[in-house]
């Protein structure tokens, strides 16, 4: 991995337009490009900070014909003041305030470096200020709903005090705290076991706008001032504390052969019935956040069963048992357990099919009034994430999954999501933008791998076939931070004529418009333009040549995944190895039949051992992780930038030693006795300690001043693993651990066994106990099967 950097370095343009592509060179057929084997995509990451993008105060420009906006690469005539699409290549006006440009007098969308650029837009909807809706579930131990309580009031004292916010509890039953009323606590309840409709909770609630008197001005929200206020309103601040403060477990008894009883679809109906009613469409940033500790076991999105009388009635294979007198033989062992993703794969999930329509359905309602859910899934057991993916998905929200609201990840990631400008690990978050592509000619749009909803935008640039979110040139984000990535898979539709009588590589070009609305409350356009060349697709060496393998890797991650979870009987590991044989044999360089001739080219060198580490990754081999946890993994997986992306799967390993720092090789030869090797897989940081350097830490050498730089050597990794959880969303966690110990597995499961229990002569102090094979194993398979034309 050292050597990476010696390859064609195709990641400049992330630092100045945020955005990366697996190819940068096209073929101008699409026959040729088929043979690439790698889809044709961009991996754009639309509220990137750049640091040296102009924001300009006016309206953008648009194209007449396709609606391009004005960008560098647009041929102009100063003189007749026209300017000539390159996306349609329309003749287009320059509006009357542009009567002043000249070539000595350019406006800014028109320097050449500027191929990134803001516009600051009209609102055409009042300013709302931002709004948070905490969804808490109480059906959680005594110490776990503290933990939580406390969290939340520490955040809101992070929140500015214009925002709004509101409370719901819930367990067996719904609660949704009348926050304006301040003569005591007050709550409405809904029925935990029953449907309602959003409009039977808005009645409830008594949200339903009341006709207003002839000549005055409609008022949007109803009455929801009482259950959403700003945080500056005395009574709000004094009745959420005294709320939170007094909040106690679930008074629902819960006998010891039985969950506790947990109504979390029903709270989130409820939760974004109130919202719309109460919050202007497209006025702010309006977040649901849910907090929860187990999963649902009543109402609408139920995901298992409370207790074995339940199941008894509904399975006619135990009421069979029971008629032949088998009852207590069973006893309690056939009470319901949580899915997994056997019973998925099989169909025998009975809650699953219910639970996620009814999820998908509420998700479907929050795109459409610009809702973004967050989910804090907090529990050793599933809790029902994989149900409710599509909410966080669609919505753009963040989610964290850990163990208990006691863990720091769970305390430090909260915090984060409320993080001022300015502030060590801001977010930027941002809501309520559409992200529309536009391509050059005999360029369509296939779709969107990531967080986004699918608009009903229609347009010529649409192919026919969908990958992802297609159908669409336009896609909806409802909430979107600085790291929110969308992969955009492209279909060329040329028939390769006419390039070579052109005399020259003729431009393609891409142009990214993102219109949301920016954390100050400002409505803002961004304008990416990108421009890469056409190229005749018979000739490999000119292709390879512009070979991203990093985003390569990151696309084929988010399309496997969406593949197992969208095609039936699709096998990843096959799809994966049957992809990379096909692209080495077009770009490798090898003669028949003589796997010792084999050899790639420097842009294509790591992607094999990138297949290779996703292959063996979370998001392919799911045993071992129940549905929750996939669904967090791919979730985050769908969000990240490509680097990002790749350290999931292919984690960085560094070095530690008397002789400095340095890159590892993610090997188990890399673990020597006088070595600490740090791990970041980005879902956790690993510090692991050689059995030397640990046994002289148990005998504080550090402590002498003697060894002065031994202790130096100790808090290197430690202050870096720091830094690295500082910058990171969700926070990763810090696995501190020894060679021999039982957290080292951390580790190992993620280098290559080249030594295991059946290596003759072991390269390092350590073994893997696995029967997988190594790279090289792999590599030298690769080789073989390539060759084989």
């Amino acid at each position: 991995m050292g050597d990476m950097q010696a390859a064609a370095d195709w990641s400049q343009p992330e630092e100045t337009d945020g955005i990366r592509l697996t190819w940068n060179l096209w073929p101008n057929s699409k026959l040729e490009a088929t043979k690439c084997v790698i889809p044709f995509a961009a991996m754009y990451t639309p509220n990137k900070r750049l640091p040296n993008m102009p924001v300009l105060p006016y309206e953008p420009v648009p194209c007449k014909q396709c609606g391009a906006i004005l960008n560098p690469y647009a041929s102009v005539d100063y003189y007749a003041k026209i300017w000539v699409c390159p996306i349609c290549y329309t003749r287009c006006h320059f509006p009357p305030h542009y009567q002043g440009i000249s070539e000595q007098n350019v406006p800014a969308e028109l320097f050449p470096q500027y191929t990134t650029v803001e516009y600051t837009l009209n609102r055409t909807v009042p300013p709302h200020p931002p709004t948070y809706l905490f969804v808490v579930d109480t059906a959680v131990a005594e110490d776990e709903l503290h933990a939580c309580k406390t969290a939340i009031t520490q955040v809101l004292q992070m929140i500015p005090e214009e925002s709004h916010v509101g409370l719901i509890t819930f367990g067996m039953h719904v609660h949704v705290h009348e926050l304006g009323f301040s003569e005591c606590s007050k709550a409405f309840v809904f029925r935990g076991s029953k449907e309602y409709t959003s409009a039977q909770v808005v009645d409830q609630l008594g949200l339903r706008p009341t006709a207003p008197r002839p000549g005055a001005p409609v008022q949007q929200g109803g009455s929801g001032r009482q259950f959403i206020l700003p945080l500056a309103d005395t009574n709000c601040d004094t009745s959420i504390n005294n709320v939170l403060g007094d909040l106690q477990r679930d008074a629902y008894p819960v006998s010891s052969d039985q969950r506790p009883a947990r109504c979390t679809g029903i709270a989130m109906q409820v939760a974004e019935a109130l919202m719309s009613a109460s919050v202007p469409p497209g006025s702010c940033m309006a977040r649901i956040m849910l907090f929860t500790g187990g999963p649902c076991t009543e109402g609408l999105g139920k995901v298992i069963g409370r207790d074995l009388t339940e199941e008894i009635r509904s399975s006619l294979r135990i009421d069979y048992m029971l008629v032949m007198g088998l009852g207590k033989v069973i006893g309690r062992d056939l009470t319901e357990e949580i899915r997994s993703h056997k019973d998925l794969a099989k169909d025998a999930a009975p809650h699953f099919r219910k639970a996620k329509k009814f999820y998908d359905g509420l998700a479907a309602e929050m795109v459409g009034h610009g809702h973004i859910c967050d989910v804090f899934s907090c529990a050793l057991d599933n809790t029902g994430l994989f149900e409710q993916k599509e909410m966080v998905q669609l919505t753009g929200g963040q989610c964290v999954l850990i163990d208990t609201f006691h863990n720091v990840v769970f305390k430090e990631s909260l915090k984060r999501m409320f993080a001022k400008e300015g502030e060590e690990g801001f977010l930027g978050m941002c809501s309520h933008a559409t992200l529309e592509v536009l391509p050059s000619r005999d360029i369509k749009i296939s779709g969107v791998l990531g967080h986004a909803a699918r608009s009903e935008k229609k347009s010529s640039s649409v192919a026919d076939t969908e990958v992802g979110l297609g159908g669409t040139s336009q896609w909806k984000l409802c909430g979107l931070d600085a790291d929110t990535t969308l992969g955009v898979l492209f279909e060329i539709t040329g028939s390769g004529a006419g390039l070579q009588e052109q005399g020259q590589a003729p431009q393609l070009f891409l142009q990214f418009i993102t219109r949301y609305m920016h954390w100050s409350g400002q409505m803002r356009c961004r304008v990416t333009t990108l421009t890469r060349y056409w190229t005749d697709g018979s000739n490999s060496a000119d292709l390879i040549n512009g070979f991203d393998q990093e985003t390569a890797a990151g696309l084929m991650a988010r399309l496997a995944t969406f593949k197992m979870e969208n095609e039936d009987d699709f096998d990843p590991t096959r799809f994966l190895d049957r992809s990379l044989i096909r692209l080495c044999q077009r770009f490798a360089e090898y003669r028949k039949d003589d796997p010792a001739s084999f050899m790639l080219h420097s842009n294509l060198q790591y992607f094999p051992q990138f297949m290779f580490n996703l292959r063996r990754s979370q998001f392919v081999q799911v045993f071992g992780f129940g549905p929750d946890e996939t669904a967090f993994f791919r979730l985050t997986l769908f969000k990240v930038p490509v680097l990002d992306a790749v350290a999931m799967f292919q984690p960085q390993l560094v070095s530690y030693s008397f002789q400095g720092v340095e890159p590892a090789l993610l090997d188990v030869s890399s673990i020597l006795p006088e070595r600490i090797l740090l791990l970041d897989a980005f879902f956790y940081v690993v510090v692991f300690h050689g059995t030397t350097v640990a046994q002289w830490r148990k005998e504080r050498y550090q402590d002498n001043p003697e060894h002065e730089a031994f202790k130096q050597l100790l808090a290197a990794p430690q202050e870096e693993a720091k830094t690295i959880a500082r910058r990171r969303f969700p926070v990763p966690k810090i696995v501190d651990c020894d060679q021999n110990g039982s957290q080292a597995r951390f580790l190992l499961a993620k280098l290559n066994p080249s030594a295991t229990y059946n290596t003759s002569t072991p390269m390092s102090s350590e073994v893997i106990m696995t029967d997988d094979v190594s790279l090289q194993v792999f590599t030298e398979h690769l080789k073989r099967l390539a060759v084989q034309s």
